[in-house]
């Protein structure tokens, strides 16, 4: 198939390479020069603008930093849907506002393209390794065949609903695993404050009823498990900055449904904080060394 994929950040740029390794001919664009040069070295053709990455494909992949990004990308007069054929299948994999992504997927159903929200989990590894989640939301048929393309990126494809779907699952995780992440740090605090070794107290734990994804998995500790980003001084993985701005859409979703997320509201001003202080871009299992 011939794709054209549209940012080729830390995500972006494994995930177009792995449909690459596939033997699709994959077009790609990004705003940063290294990104594009790492992606031509590896055997992507490259686009001289984002429109012209639309050229002849049948299928074009999105994965930018925010809402206003992906709005900018696909709609106005300058937009993706007032020049690209609406043949052309448009999969979203950016994490923004459910909100806004069923208002682009309006906007491209308007005008004939049939379009799903494809966010992700499983950070830069999973993407490297195609093993990454993807929430999608979208009609069933487009979804099917959005999904042979998202098996060769993906270990994991859910159908979460319609459009915007795929969003508020991602926004749901991930406003649950911040907070988890700083209930996991507290409590490590609390047992090493009464001079319990960290790494006894999550073997126990993660044996018992606090047991977490974060614990268990993403332990926060420096020392407690290798190969996580609290043992090489919190470098690589999910940024705190990044974290920021999925609590963020979070809390904006709930203020705009009217729901109640109060340890969503605090825990976003927790990693707020944390980022003020200097640590917007160490992994956001820093937040063990969350001042008080």
């Amino acid at each position: 198939m011939k794709i054209g994929f549209i940012g080729l950040g830390n995500m972006g740029l494994p995930m177009a390479l792995n449909l690459l390794k596939a033997g699709h001919q994959v077009t790609g664009f990004d705003l940063v020069k290294s990104q594009i040069d790492a992606f031509a070295a590896a055997g992507g053709s490259v686009s001289p603008n984002a429109n012209d990455t639309t050229k002849d494909a049948d299928v074009l992949i999105s994965m930018l930093p925010a809402s206003r990004h992906v709005e900018g990308l696909y709609l106005g007069d300058a937009g993706l849907l007032a020049s690209a054929n609406p043949k052309t299948l448009l999969i979203d994999c950016s994490t923004i506002s459910p909100k806004v992504a069923q208002a682009v997927a309006a906007a491209a159903k308007a005008k004939g393209f049939a379009m799903v929200d494809a966010p992700v989990s499983g950070g830069t590894a999973g993407a490297q390794a195609g093993t990454l989640t993807f929430m999608v939301g979208g009609e069933t048929s487009a979804v099917e065949c959005a999904r042979p393309l998202l098996e060769m990126m993906g270990k994991n494809i859910f159908h979460a609903g319609g459009n915007g779907a795929g969003q508020t699952v991602k926004v749901c995780n991930n406003m649950l695993l911040g907070i988890q992440m700083l209930g996991t740090s507290e409590a490590l605090r609390l047992g090493i404050a009464n001079g319990m070794d960290p790494k006894v107290l999550s073997d126990i734990m993660s044996k018992s009823s606090g047991r977490n994804w974060a614990l268990e998995l993403y332990n926060p500790c420096p020392g407690v498990m290798e190969n996580v980003p609290s043992s090489k001084s919190y470098a690589g993985g999910f940024g705190v900055d990044l974290m920021l701005k999925d609590m963020g859409l979070a809390v904006e979703n709930a203020q705009d449904l009217d729901a109640s997320v109060p340890l969503g509201k605090l825990a976003q001003q927790l990693y707020e904080s944390h980022s003020k202080a200097g640590n917007g871009q160490l992994d956001f299992s820093s937040v063990f060394n969350l001042k008080k």
